[in-house]
């Protein structure tokens, strides 16, 4: 079944494709929507001889294919005319759209890590401890004294301390030595395709295009992450387009291959998404044992003081500083696990990435590799939740009248926000955590994952 599907898919968007060449250069002789009929004509035709060729083969069915259950192949041979016809409207030039976008097939596997991101999947700690490792850190300080003078000059230019951007290279490509091997134009075209995110991700088509033209380059050799992104500092295309900088003069901007490109180009990225020189971006915090959890999250914004009288302290056990510097509190594993301060900068990462996880591993792995400690209260054993498991929660508190949004699998600030709503009113500790006990209290069954992680 699996050779069936991916020669039929591969067969009809190849025709499909030199049949809208040949129409093309008729096609003053024909109104759009003929033009479009007699294309979807085609790939219904098409789909029907494959349809019949598939039912008569004796290959087993596999859900791991090449064509995912949610697009059929006429249906994305369509959505690939319109992706053709947005991008010429955009300027793009016909050739390179013929020659970048004709042929190329869905992959389901990018669905698949779409829907299970780990930054939204995975336990604060198995998160934490694969990314915030003795090896980056080493790494990290080793780099950073090897681009001493190049940082230098990007922190009297851009206001980024070096030690920040040395995290942000480690954590997206471990400094450049893995940069990625999905075909970034195919990933973006079946994101684009897929109608969770469509339109965001068919602008990053858009703009991956317009590199491809601009830079002449050959769009089969640009390879990346799952989602389309590139380069040392895995930029999306858009963010490639509107924050690169060529930082060695030599004329091109080079994500790819030029380290004072790439590194350049962050702390510009980061400088215009609003970075506070002087600044950190949070720190690890003590909490009194009678502090109210109900009080974290990044919608409860206070001033350092008032923390202060709420029963917030140092590690060591000593007073923060009396300031008018505002700061949300994150228990990213509950209460019993590590408790953190975060201030504007930490808002800057996440617009890098949109997740809380992401933000505290950089703000750690940054400290890490400036000389700061470890972690004073590691993450604890938690168990790695299914998406599944997430819907039924979400479902869940939304059927009780707390609002956490779709139920989409995605352990975001809603449903945590849900959670802790849930909580208080339970008169649990309201610390916005999917524990077992909240699961039990919402009656549902966690005894099919038995996988946890563990602390540093």
């Amino acid at each position: 079944m699996i050779l069936g599907i991916q020669w039929c898919h591969h067969l009809a968007l190849t025709i499909t494709a030199i049949f809208r060449e040949s129409l093309l250069l008729i096609h003053h002789m024909f109104q759009f929507n003929a033009f479009r009929s007699l294309t979807a004509k085609l790939s219904q035709v098409l789909g029907i001889f494959c349809a019949i060729t598939i039912t008569t083969t004796s290959f087993n069915t596999n859900a791991n294919t090449d064509v995912s259950k949610d697009i059929s192949v006429e249906g994305y041979a369509q959505c690939l005319l319109r992706l053709e016809q947005r991008a010429q409207s955009e300027g793009i030039n016909k050739q390179v759209i013929s020659k970048n976008l004709s042929g190329l097939t869905h992959n389901s596997k990018i669905i698949e890590y779409d829907r299970r991101q780990p930054e939204f999947s995975e336990s604060f700690a198995n998160y934490f401890n694969k990314r915030v490792n003795q090896w980056r850190i080493d790494k990290g300080r080793q780099m950073l004294s090897k681009y001493q003078p190049l940082l230098n000059r990007l922190q009297q230019n851009y206001g980024i301390p070096g030690h920040y951007l040395m995290a942000f290279w480690g954590l997206e490509t471990n400094f450049g030595s893995y940069k990625g091997k999905m075909g970034i134009l195919r990933s973006l075209t079946t994101l684009a395709c897929d109608p969770r995110r469509s339109e965001f991700f068919t602008t990053e088509l858009i703009n991956a295009l317009k590199i491809v033209q601009k830079e002449q380059l050959e769009g089969s050799t640009l390879l990346g992450s799952w989602a389309g992104a590139m380069g040392h500092t895995q930029f999306m295309p858009s963010a490639y387009i509107k924050y690169a900088v060529d930082g060695d003069n030599d004329g091109k901007i080079d994500l790819f291959n030029s380290i004072p490109d790439a590194l350049t180009s962050a702390a510009n990225f980061l400088q215009q998404l609003g970075w506070k020189s002087g600044y950190r971006w949070g720190r690890e915090i003590g909490l009194a044992e009678d502090f109210g959890y109900h009080l974290s999250g990044m919608d409860n914004v206070r001033a350092l003081k008032e923390w202060g009288k709420l029963g917030v302290k140092q590690t060591n056990g000593k007073a923060i500083a009396s300031a008018d510097i505002q700061a949300a509190l994150l228990v990213p594993a509950g209460h019993q696990g590590p408790a953190f301060l975060v201030y504007d900068n930490f808002s800057v990462i996440m617009r890098w990435n949109r997740s809380e996880y992401y933000a505290i591993a950089v703000g750690q792995l940054a400290d890490r590799i400036s000389g700061k400690g470890q972690l004073h209260r590691p993450a604890p054993n938690t168990p790695n939740l299914g998406l599944e498991q997430l819907q039924q929660l979400q479902q869940k508190l939304n059927d009780l009248g707390f609002d956490v949004g779709k139920a989409d699998g995605i352990l975001g600030p809603a449903t945590k926000k849900g959670i802790r709503d849930f909580q208080y009113g339970q008169k649990m500790v309201a610390d916005g955590f999917p524990a077992p006990a909240v699961f039990k209290a919402l009656g549902i069954s966690l005894a099919q994952n038995n996988t946890t992680t563990s602390g540093t």
